[in-house]
């Protein structure tokens, strides 16, 4: 390709042209820059919507800057760059031009702004980027970096700082020399604003021009014209689009739906796929058969996944599941899939208190519930198709053995030491109570029903002593402080190798447990308790402690390696195998601390060399409709009610794996799964393999016809070749969620192939005809097949249903690295049938109701007594907790632990006003004494929220009190409205008030806006001041004070109408 020629068609300066000249010099590919010679340009339509075009050395017109620069680099055929390239047109490069435009125009634009800060955000969590990439990527914010001294964007740290490094390379200096010459960035402004850049309509990030296609990636000529008239519309030539609402879909909530725009796929791209599909089965990997045990190999990828034990004393709910053992095992299916050396290890952990707690509950001994519990896991895994190589469990020889051993060395080099610890101890049960035999306030948050171990609540690690309240748990009598000797881990004395250990192995880690580790290690760590007085758990082998255990969360993850012992005599080869073992762990993000800092410390503690994480998955959490799970109130869905409903199990993995919660909390919901499996399953899917499989029994009497490879054909197997690699190198980095999408991608690109190409009406033409349609059923069958693989890691019953209707042979059961033709001319299919069953509303709704438990909505809690007394004591002690976070702060304590007593105090406020209101209502009124309050409290908030924004506080701190604010104002509003009513009308004394206060917030809204105040800040204020507005309209209406309606003042009459027109 060195010797042809592109024409890169641009106005001079344009900036977005430096994407293309990036990739050129990149793919050291030969181009020729030219700008447009005007209104007769061949290219006129694009030069006049600002956006430079690339007349390809084939021929070939692309009108996107995105898709040019993958042309010019697709001889690299790296499906990780095609991800990013991809994500660049579709995501970023919208989101920059929008941003662009609006500063050098002077407006502000707080909602690309917004939306850009997002996508920026991703970018820097995604740690190191390929180089081609980088430099791409750097190219599309440059302009913004650089233009007015960079005020327009303001980037986190850590990518200003990789981009700076790109900046520096010489594909980037050489393509910057030749974009401007001698010229600087300023250049640009004026190319910019004399040209029609596009409209951005952020719903989807992508933009929608006048003159050019709605596609940032379409290279078709004749769709840009036909984009052209149609967003011209009414308004005539170069009429723009309307602006949708901004929604970036960084990392999508839902995969499917976001689909990505269609691209252009060059001539190479398609020849190399066309080349590979037509090589056959004979040049597929060849399916690694299962055998066990399984151990590491030679010149093989060894790849270790164990997921968090569950906890045996309850039963998972769908949250447990998809954060850890299904996620995991999606992983682990793939893994195999791909010939790699895959060991799936977990089981149930079984001591510490909670197993003692649920023994004593149910008059059981605690061997007695572990063993009940260990089989109801067992059982919910196995119907929903988890592949563990092994399930295990911590009460056995095994885990004793190695937790001793590990003990015994981490001891043995001084990593332990040993101290006196106040404890708790109830003198009516006669014993200590660890852990989660003690509940009370916890110390931090609030949260009333923390355990002796962990809040639930604000996720933080405490000691039992430090407990408001506490409480037995057994028998709910307020426990005394004792004394009791244990031994701690020395975490301070191991944290420089731990630290270094953390620095080369977290950047293959999810974000979260990046952020959640960093937090650990950030204030430097302190020793860590490793024993209990408990009855239940691993002795601890010293002389003086025989009336002691471990505790969980020191024994407990060694149980990967102990059930890795019950698996095979040979597990070292396993677990102290640094340089031949990937090790990779999936679980919650609660589970984090335990596994990114004391495990990994524990081990490098005893100076051997075990196998450590080396990608550490977490999700964040998953709730069920608007609320959380719950045994006890019978809300949710656990994982034998899933089996329970009918529903099959590969369609609760869909859905599951579909919403995983990868970057932020996600929900469960019943409509959602219900529209998900009619749609994405049942009409995508399902239609596609059905149809395909049927046809070809139906008129081909099931057998594979012979191909004849058209244009359309090797079209759709790039396609499809190409969606092949971008669903590798998701999972290849565990992203499972967004992996779907291509799987469901090829699915539709082949239910849009057998639409267009009608082979119902073929077969019954000529016999040229006939054969057209054998090729497109021929092809069909092959791409189902293809499907079948693709689906294995998320639906394995299903994947095992399309392979036995396909007749499909054993060796498809391998993933190439690209779409393989495996169904020869011939090939006898089996009998199809279809795949799913439509959900219907009703049976939706039934199981709604079955599982919504004691859920009731959200309702505000009402204070106890709910009078004066109560908003006087709740005043007492906002003072008070007001006091003890403005100490902090004088002492400068950790943000994390003056955030903690300011979620109490925020608390604290918001109970008073509630118990304000609730007292006001309990009077039959809210009164002026009851106003008269609000507006003090609202006055005295305000003069808060300004002092922090004087003091320049941080953003999340100024934001929790704007929104005390604004809650006391609409109790006010509330309160001014509820005393209007009790004295039937309101005055004009009330409409002169709300009159006033609407100018007043109307002048801090145009002060913020003037200063270019965050968009959050102004949105807020905004909010105030239209509820201002609507109080005063009321209250206008009520006093009789005619108010006119915004479209009043308007002229109303046809004639007016036809002469506005």
């Amino acid at each position: 390709m060195g010797d042809r020629k592109h024409i890169l068609v641009a106005p001079e300066f344009h900036p977005v042209s430096l994407k293309v000249l990036v990739a050129a010099e990149l793919s050291k590919q030969p181009l020729t820059v030219q700008t447009p010679s005007g209104p007769d340009d061949p290219v006129w339509r694009c030069s006049l919507a600002g956006l430079p075009v690339l007349l390809t050395s084939d021929g070939g017109v692309l009108f996107s800057p995105s898709a040019a620069a993958r042309h010019l680099l697709s001889a690299a055929g790296d499906a990780d760059l095609e991800l990013w390239l991809s994500w660049d047109g579709r995501v970023l490069q919208p989101l920059a031009l929008r941003r662009l435009q609006a500063a050098l125009a002077g407006r502000t634009d707080p909602a690309a702004a917004a939306a850009l800060a997002a996508a920026l955000q991703k970018l820097t969590d995604a740690g190191a980027l390929p180089e081609a990439a980088g430099a791409v990527i750097w190219s599309t914010l440059q302009p913004l970096l650089e233009l007015d001294g960079g005020k327009h964007v303001t980037l986190p740290p850590a990518l200003a700082a990789r981009l700076e490094a790109v900046a520096k390379t010489a594909s980037c200096s050489a393509a910057l020399r030749r974009l401007y010459g001698k010229e600087s960035v300023e250049a640009s402004r004026s190319a910019v604003l004399a040209t029609n850049l596009p409209v951005i309509g952020l719903d989807t990030a992508q933009p929608a021009t006048a003159n050019g296609p709605a596609d940032p990636s379409n290279g078709d000529t004749k769709g840009a014209s036909k984009q052209g008239k149609k967003a011209s519309g009414k308004g005539g030539k170069g009429s723009p689009a309307k602006t949708k609402p901004v929604s970036v879909q960084n990392s999508p909530a839902d995969p499917a739906t976001e689909r990505e725009p269609e691209e252009d796929i060059s001539t190479e791209e398609v020849d190399v796929a066309v080349k590979a599909f037509l090589a056959g089965p004979g040049s597929a990997p060849t399916p690694r058969e299962r055998k066990a045990p399984v151990l590491p190999q030679k010149n093989s990828r060894n790849v270790l996944i164990t997921s968090a034990l569950p906890y045996v004393n309850n039963v998972p709910h769908l949250g447990n599941i998809i954060g850890c053992v299904l996620s995991a095992d999606v992983f682990a299916r793939f893994c195999r899939l791909r010939g790699y050396t895959t060991l799936y290890v977990c089981g149930t952990d079984e001591y510490g208190t909670a197993t003692e707690t649920k023994a004593i509950q149910e008059g059981l001994t605690p061997q007695q519930i572990c063993d009940k519990y260990n089989e109801l896991h067992r059982g919910i895994y196995e119907w929903f198709n988890i592949s563990f190589d092994h399930f295990g469990r911590t009460t056995t020889k095994e885990q004793t053995q190695i937790t001793q051993d590990i003990f015994k060395a981490v001891h043995e080099n001084g990593f332990t030491t040993e101290d006196v610890m106040e404890q708790l101890f109830c003198s009516k049960c006669d014993r200590f109570l660890a852990d989660r035999f003690v509940e009370g306030v916890c110390p931090l948050c609030g949260y009333d029903d923390a355990r002796g171990d962990q809040c639930d609540k604000c996720g933080k690690l405490i000691n039992a002593v430090e407990l408001k309240s506490p409480r037995c748990k057994l028998c709910s009598a307020p426990p005394e402080v004792r004394s009791s000797r244990h031994i701690f881990l020395d975490l301070p004395n191991v944290e420089a190798p731990l630290r270094a250990w953390f620095k080369t192995a977290s950047p293959q880690w999810t974000s979260n447990a990046r952020v959640i580790g960093n937090s650990w290690l950030r204030d430097g760590l302190k020793p860590r308790c490793i024993t209990r007085d408990l009855r239940w758990g691993t002795p601890v082998p010293l002389p003086g402690y025989e009336d002691k255990v471990f505790y969980v969360w020191f024994d407990a993850p060694i149980g990967y390696i102990s059930m890795t012992a019950q698996y095979t005599a040979e597990w070292r080869r396993w677990w102290e195998a640094p340089g031949d073992v990937t090790y990779y762990q999936f679980m919650a993000k609660d589970n984090v601390p335990f596994h990114a800092v004391v495990f990994p410390a524990c081990l490098l503690a005893t100076g051997r060399p075990y196998t450590m994480v080396s990608h550490l998955m977490a999700t964040e959490y998953l709730n069920y409709e608007e609320g959380k799970f719950s045994k006890s109130r019978g809300v949710g869905v656990f994982g034998n009610d899933a089996r329970d409903t009918g529903i099959p199990s590969d369609i609760w993995r869909f859905y599951l794996l579909y919403v995983r919660p990868e970057n932020q909390d996600a929900a469960f919901s019943w409509t959602d799964l219900m529209t998900k499996n009619n749609s994405e399953l049942l009409n995508n899917l399902g239609n596609f393999v059905n149809r395909s499989l049927s046809f070809c029994q139906r008129c081909f009497g099931g057998q594979v016809p012979e191909m004849n490879i058209q244009v359309e054909e090797r079209q759709l197997i790039g396609k499809v070749a190409r969606e092949l690699r971008r669903y590798l190198v998701l999972l290849e980095a565990a992203t499972l969620r967004d992996a779907i999408r291509h799987i469901l991608n090829i699915s539709r690109l082949g239910n849009q192939y057998m639409q267009a190409s009608q082979p119902w009406v073929l077969v019954k033409g000529s016999e040229a005809e006939r054969l057209r349609a054998g090729t497109v059923i021929a092809l069909s069958a092959n791409i189902t097949c293809l499907l079948s693989v693709m689906l294995q890691p998320y639906m394995p019953q299903t994947s095992a249903t399309i392979q036995s209707q396909l007749n499909a042979p054993a060796s498809v059961n391998a993933l190439a690295d690209t779409f393989v033709c495996m169904l020869p001319a011939g090939h006898r299919i089996g009998e199809p049938t279809p795949l799913f069953e439509k959900l219907v509303p009703a049976r939706i709704e039934e199981l709604r109701q079955k599982y919504q438990g004691q859920q009731q909505q959200p309702q505000k809690p009402a204070p106890a007594g709910s009078g004066a007394a109560d908003v006087s004591r709740l005043e007492q002690e906002v003072t008070k907790q007001g006091d003890i976070v403005r100490k902090l702060k004088a002492a400068k304590a950790s943000k994390d632990e003056v955030q903690a007593q300011v979620k109490v105090l925020l608390d604290l406020k918001k109970q008073l006003a509630d118990a304000t209101a609730a007292a006001a209502e309990s009077s039959g009124t809210a009164g002026k004494a009851d106003v008269s309050q609000l507006e003090q409290s609202v006055a005295k908030q305000g003069d808060i929220v300004r002092q922090l924004k004087a003091a320049k506080a941080p953003k999340d701190e100024v934001q929790a009190q704007v929104k005390v604010l604004l809650d006391l104002k609409k109790q006010l509003a509330d309160a001014t409205a509820a005393a209007g009513d009790s004295s039937g009308t309101a005055s004009k004394a009330d409409v002169t008030r709300l009159e006033q206060e609407v100018a007043k917030q109307g002048d801090v809204v145009r002060n913020l806006k003037a200063a270019k105040a965050p968009k959050d800040e102004v949105q807020a204020q905004v909010t105030i001041l239209l509820d201002l507005k609507k109080q005063l309209a009321e209250a206008s209406v009520a006093a009789g004070i005619a108010t006119p309606s915004p479209a009043s003042d308007k002229p109303t009459s046809k004639s007016s109408k036809k002469g506005k027109k």
